[in-house]
């Protein structure tokens, strides 16, 4: 079982910056990837970062140039940074963990983060 506790978040007025962090803890996994989805007011969850374990990173297109994830002081744990921010980022944030283990892999949810723009 992989544990994902996130961090971070919260109010800020357009234009600021939020930094959300993201660790994942357990024993017998290791990491394919960790990433950062959002969930809108009535619509799906989307990807907006994610960052492989060999350190590819993928960005939703909307952050573009606007958000960076990386990784902090050890492989388990993901930080996104989030500039420029727009009231359009509002959302709850979603810190998802793609691990393998002896047997099988699994995808694991954090329980999510509200970040709130204010224009």
């Amino acid at each position: 079982q992989v544990r994902v506790v996130e961090s971070g978040g919260g109010l800020v007025q357009a234009g600021g910056s939020l930094g959300l962090s993201c660790a994942a803890s357990g024993t017998g996994f290791s990491i394919n990837a960790m990433g950062w989805y959002r969930q809108q007011p009535g619509n799906e969850r989307e990807l907006v970062a994610q960052r492989t374990a060999g350190g590819s990173t993928n960005y939703a297109d909307s952050v573009k140039g606007r958000f960076t994830i990386s990784r902090l002081n050890a492989d388990n744990t993901v930080y996104l940074q989030m500039n420029s921010l727009k009231p359009e980022d509002t959302g709850v944030y979603y810190c998802n963990v793609l691990a393998s283990y002896w047997g099988g892999h699994d995808g694991y949810w954090g329980q999510g983060t509200q970040v709130t723009v204010s224009s």
